[in-house]
């Protein structure tokens, strides 16, 4: 396919000539193209055999040209041939990919800037067994002729390669089993097929004819490099392997030399960069973009060759055969290794001159590989740091460089707010607001709905400045973009008023859908994300409440308490009585703080909540008394009482019998654990030896150590199998009577503490 407009400029930056070919290949998908040919309908590829043999029943044997005489001579050219008029060929896309091949073709070639090349169809080829064509050249069939063009079709064949004499250097070319082979060549050059040795090779000839009309042989360096920028901002970028990204809304053209942010903002270039970027500059003007100094920060990633020639136990090159030129650049003096390939790269602007001053901006701008071009690549320089890692697996031995490049970075002058706010969200919503503030509202939503791609992970400092914007674009949809990429755990009591707004200016149902954008990061019980729960719900709840915004205080406690409850269950589930205790206990701050910022309805609805809870809950709701800020909440007060309640049941609860060995248990229901049941609820067993294979001893261990049961479990290594004695300790009674004076301790603190 072409190369992208931004390799173009880049050559033309360079100040080099692309050294013109006599001959050029490009490889298409097989699957692009579709023929019929008249009396036997459609030709399917890859051609096999069969389909070789009818072609050939419906062709001639092939003529060739001599001075003004058309001969047939098998001893100089033997293959057949079906006449253009017999052909048809078509395909959705096959017009459009040959168009492409021929700008392709047509600047390998070297024909001039804007030349247009179109493919006159000559002529259906067959070579089978053993035939071929002499060294020759082709007649200019047309007045606007300048080369031919052979198409090989998709088959498997051996030998038949097309030759060409390029300059005095033969260049070989042959077909693929799966891909259309589109070889040029100027029509004076000397060709040749060699014999086919097996199989058949079947080939569409065309005439290339030069649209000379649509050459710009006039243009000067700017306006060639307007129309490659004009190009790249125009034309969807692809991936090597042909995925379309989208039309680039910028382009960092990567300088030479390094500078200092006082230099480069001075505008101090050195060398080659002073006059390149004067001509980008100009070349910027004309096609009607921006252009900024900037600087870039690059990390790249080689898999490398260890120095001295050795490869190491643990390198393996047998998967290439192919000779490898050596490219000088890749040897790296400073290590003793050679960089092999890349195996990835970042490249990201830390920093640029402001479009509208002479001052300098902060940003954080990742760029792709599409959006950047140079003349001297990145691996030539020095990096300022690199680190060497070592074998790394997959990756063989790597080594991590690191560059700082200077860069002038282009952009249509249409996509302004989008570069530029996707490079610093600051900047965008105090344009957005200096637009609002101007009564341009069409403008500010119009550029707020740009932000949709690429408008998240926004800082929270920026909070307020983005709900003022969203309350001043009087947008649903644009305001919601805008307010959108933040954490609800990084709201305050400052960010009430704002929000009460908010509320006034779009309804409470749009809020909550807001506030459901928020609420996806917060992950109540993990560290360090409970805390704002815990210390900024209270406040902010009782602002809001303060400024009559209910239903938004209403909404945010409600999505705390959905979370902390899924937190509790999971902690009520628990097999492990200590880890159960302590998971409940990490929960009961939260806990306080959320009834803190509930309303009267809330607390009672989480009450009866936490009272449809077993008694091991009181592992939770004690400590939250505990931590509780008077004066109690309702909610508060009905929790104590039904623990006085459930501590009142347990203290009076007979005491174990000093005989009664019976633990109450449950888990899977196999055969291994019903038996392990079954001893465990016993009241007067205390030991089990129990003859077990090595999986079932290992299934009755971890069901013990999980439950954390006051049980002895070892194994006694004689017989077959070995004997598993199990043995009911002590621990059980004591575990108990820890309980009871824990349940008398609470009881009495809580009748001091709530009467």
């Amino acid at each position: 396919m072409p190369s992208p407009a931004r390799e173009r400029l880049a050559r033309l930056l360079a100040g080099t000539v692309v050294a013109r070919a006599d001959s050029a290949i490009v490889h298409l998908p097989g699957d692009v193209l579709t023929m019929e040919v008249a009396g036997l309908g459609r030709v399917d590829t890859p051609i096999r055999a069969a389909q070789a043999k009818k072609l050939i029943g419906a062709a001639r044997p092939v003529q060739y040209g001599h001075g003004e005489d058309t001969l047939t001579d098998t001893t100089v050219r033997d293959s057949w041939e079906i006449t253009p008029d017999q052909v048809r060929l078509g395909g959705p896309t096959w017009q459009s990919h040959l168009d492409a091949a021929l700008a392709d073709l047509s600047e390998t070639l070297g024909l001039p800037a804007g030349s247009r090349l179109t493919a006159q169809l000559h002529s259906l080829l067959i070579y089978g067994k053993g035939q071929f064509f002499l060294p020759h050249q082709d007649s200019e069939k047309h007045d606007d002729m300048v080369a031919s063009l052979v198409v090989t079709l998709p088959s498997t064949y051996t030998g038949g390669e097309l030759v060409v004499d390029d300059a005095g250097h033969e260049q070989v070319y042959r077909g693929s089993r799966t891909d259309l082979v589109l070889v040029a060549y100027y029509a004076d050059r000397r060709h040749e097929v060699r014999p086919v040795r097996s199989g058949h090779r079947v080939t569409l000839t065309f005439n290339l004819l030069l649209d000379r009309h649509a050459a710009t042989l006039a243009l000067g360096p700017t306006e060639q490099l307007a129309a490659s920028l004009t190009e790249h901002f125009t034309s969807p970028a692809t991936t090597t392997y042909g995925r379309e990204l989208g039309v680039p809304t910028r382009l960092a053209f990567l300088l030479d030399h390094e500078y200092t942010q006082a230099g480069l903002r001075g505008g101090r270039l050195k060398g080659a960069d002073a006059k390149r970027v004067k001509l980008l500059r100009a070349a910027a003007e004309q096609a009607g973009c921006e252009s900024v100094l900037a600087q870039a920060e690059i990390q790249e990633t080689w898999q490398v060759r260890p120095g001295g020639g050795s490869w190491g136990d643990d390198w393996d090159n047998d998967w290439d055969d192919e000779p490898q030129d050596e490219d000088p650049e890749q040897h790296d003096l400073d290590g003793d290794y050679e960089l092999d390939y890349l195996v990835v790269d970042e490249m990201t602007l830390s920093w640029w001159t402001t479009p509208d001053g002479p001052g300098a901006e902060k940003i954080q701008l990742r760029l792709d590989g599409e959006e950047v071009c140079m003349v001297t690549p990145t691996k030539s320089l020095t990096p300022y740091e690199s680190e060497y890692e070592g074998y790394m697996g997959n990756y063989g031995h790597t080594v991590e460089r690191w560059y700082r490049r200077a860069a002038l970075v282009m952009w249509p002058r249409a996509s302004t707010f989008a570069v530029r706010a996707e490079a610093g969200s600051g900047w965008a919503l105090e344009e957005l607001q200096r637009q609002i503030d101007a009564g341009k509202l069409d403008g500010a939503r119009a550029d707020a709905l740009a932000l949709r791609p690429f408008w998240t992970g926004v800082d929270s400092a920026l909070r307020l400045p983005a709900l003022r914007v969203a309350v001043g674009l009087a947008d649903p949809a644009a305001a919601r973009v805008v307010a959108a990429p933040f954490r609800l755990e990084s709201l305050t009591a400052e960010h009430a008023p704002i929000l009460a707004e908010i509320a006034r200016a779009y309804g409470d149902p749009w809020l909550r859908t807001l506030l459901g954008d928020w609420d996806i990061s917060i992950r109540i019980g993990v560290p360090g994300r409970c805390a704002w729960a815990a210390e900024s719900l209270p406040p902010l709840c009782k602002k809001l409440r303060d400024l009559d915004a209910h239903a938004i205080a209403t909404g945010l406690v409600d999505r705390v308490w959905g979370r902390l409850r899924s937190q509790i269950d999971a902690g009520l589930a628990q097999v492990d009585p200590e880890r159960r205790r302590m998971g409940l206990a990490r929960l009961a701050e939260l806990l306080a703080q959320t009834l803190a910022a509930a309303s009267d309805e809330q607390g009672v609805a989480i009450a009866v909540s936490l009272r449809a809870d077993g008694d091991d809950v009181l592992a939770l709701l004690i400590p939250m008394l505990r931590a509780h800020r008077p004066p109690p909440h309702p909610a508060v007060v009905a929790i104590a009482s039904d623990c006085r309640h459930r501590l009142a049941l347990l203290t009076e609860a007979p005491a174990r019998a000093k005989d009664d060995w019976s633990i109450a248990w449950s888990a899977c229901s196999c055969d291994l654990c019903v038996r392990l049941s079954g001893f465990l609820g016993a009241a007067h067993q205390t030991t089990l030896e129990w003859p077990l294979a090595k999986a079932g001893r290992q299934h009755i261990h971890q069901q013990l150590d999980e439950a954390g049961l006051p049980v002895r479990h070892t194994t006694r290594r004689q017989g077959s199998p070995y004997t598993l004695v199990l043995t009911k300790t002590r621990d059980l009674f004591r575990r108990e009577q820890t309980a009871r004076e824990q349940s008398r301790t609470g009881l009495a603190w809580l009748a001091s503490a709530f009467g």
